[in-house]
């Protein structure tokens, strides 16, 4: 096989550059290395993405025609780009929106008759539009709530929490399916649904509180039935989409209930806690059936401009995250302003790609970069094959792709360049992986 290196590294101009291929060199072994066997072969992957906010359609919208069009490239094209396959948007607004929306706001109304995506039309639409154009083929999107309409809570308001009233349970179900239904009017198919954004916090923002019980409970006499009698069966509904932390008491309450159970395909999680990383994997130890997905994550506390560690930490939780059988790994916003937002609770965060909107530029992060390591190389259909270490100061894993092909990714996040060996059964290649870098090996025949 032929083995073509990508690099990333701090201090240097590579960003996903291809180095000089590597050579075998027999069958020995060295003290150091990242041992790889294809033939082992684990979860099959559905695909990496970002996030279609309203925050990110409005800035993308400020930028110039070139640079709008570099931006939704750089994501979604396959050849110039990392070929996005599984992005996520929003259910009525989020704090990355300019303001509280919903699509239905007449009180009390349970017919939904005044249900609209006007607010969409917009810019986020036309955004998600556009990204599936510059794809070229269709791409999976699932859809979140941050909160039902206000005149169906508990507090009578989207922000800061509350509950989704009783009374309402049925048209809140009634209410995903419109918003499915509405989506293929404007040919954009939604692939699944989360039950609830973040449903254990309440934020300053749009959110809503459920209990395990209570959301395993709305799943198995709501929202799954009501999916399937509209002929929504095949929309795939995600449970928790929150962190890590808690992830495995939540899915015990969900998938202990069989008649709960039947309708779920899968745990979302977040990072903004622990790490955690072992949860993931006693949660596929638990129900192994069930899929395990990363919906959201990113750097807060404002846009980070120019840190390294930013795309270190999305790296570092996607090799631990696939290790422990995640399928797919979705980035929060595509794209934000030089402030971070815009955002109208003040909630300023990070993005890979972030457009100065005062003078017309777009500017990269590390984050953009270490996701490509991922992205570009592992395609929908790939399967995480065995990979290990032989020292912590490399962390990495391994996919077969469809064709055939080989990606093992490689993560150096210490100060000092780590020589090691790659090796197969079939071989090893000596290679070297410099400090506070990333590397890609793509193995061909």
């Amino acid at each position: 096989m032929k083995i073509q290196h990508y690099l990333t590294a701090r201090d240097t101009p590579d960003r996903l550059a291809l180095q000089l291929p590597l050579a075998w060199s027999g069958k020995e072994t060295a003290p150091v290395a990242v041992y790889v066997d294809p033939d082992k072969r684990f979860q099959t992957i559905e695909g990496f993405g970002g996030a279609f906010t309203e925050a990110a359609a409005v800035t993308l919208n400020k930028l110039g025609p070139e640079n709008q069009a570099r931006v939704l490239s750089a994501y979604f094209d396959r050849a110039q780009g990392h070929g996005y396959t599984l992005c996520r948007t929003h259910i009525n607004s989020c704090d990355f929106a300019l303001g509280n929306y919903a699509y239905a706001e007449a009180d009390g109304d349970t017919e939904l008759k005044s249900f609209t995506l006007e607010r969409d039309r917009q810019a986020l639409l036309p955004m998600i539009t556009r990204a599936l154009k510059t794809a070229g083929e269709p791409f999976k999107i699932f859809a979140s709530p941050w909160s039902p309409p206000a005149w169906m809570k508990t507090t009578g308001k989207m922000n800061q929490g509350g509950k989704l009233k009783p009374e309402y349970r049925q048209t809140w179900a009634d209410y995903y399916v419109r918003y499915i239904q509405e989506y293929a009017k404007e040919s954009v198919a939604i692939w699944g649904l989360t039950v609830q954004n973040e449903p254990a916090a309440t934020q300053t923002w749009d959110s809503c509180v459920y209990t395990a019980d209570e959301e395993r409970d709305f799943v198995r006499d709501y929202l799954g039935p009501t999916l399937e009698r509209a002929g929504l069966g095949h929309v795939k509904i995600i449970i928790w989409d929150h962190n890590r932390d808690e992830l495995v008491r939540r899915a015990a309450a969900a998938y202990g209930d069989p008649a709960a159970s039947k309708y779920i395909w899968g745990t979302g999680y977040h990072w903004y806690c622990d790490d955690k990383f072992e949860n993931l994997q006693l949660h596929h130890d638990a129900w192994p059936e069930k899929k395990l997905l990363f919906t959201e994550g990113c750097q807060e506390g404002g846009p980070h401009l120019g840190s390294w560690l930013t795309g270190e930490r999305y790296a570092r939780s996607m090799v631990h995250d696939f290790n422990c059988w995640t399928v797919g790994f979705v980035d929060w916003n595509l794209l934000l302003d030089e402030t971070g937002g815009p955002n109208h609770v003040d909630n300023l965060c990070s993005a890979p790609i972030i457009a100065d909107t005062r003078t017309d530029e777009v500017l990269f992060q590390s984050s953009y970069y270490y996701i490509g390591h991922f992205a570009r190389f592992v395609r929908p259909g790939a399967q995480r094959i065995l990979c290990s270490t032989t020292r912590d100061a490399l962390e990495a894993t391994a996919f077969v792709n469809p064709d055939g092909s080989v990606a093992v990714v490689v993560l150096n996040r210490t100060e000092q360049p780590q020589s090691f060996a790659l090796e197969t059964p079939d071989g090893m290649a000596l290679t070297l992986a410099p400090r506070r870098s990333i590397s890609t090996y793509e193995l061909t025949q």
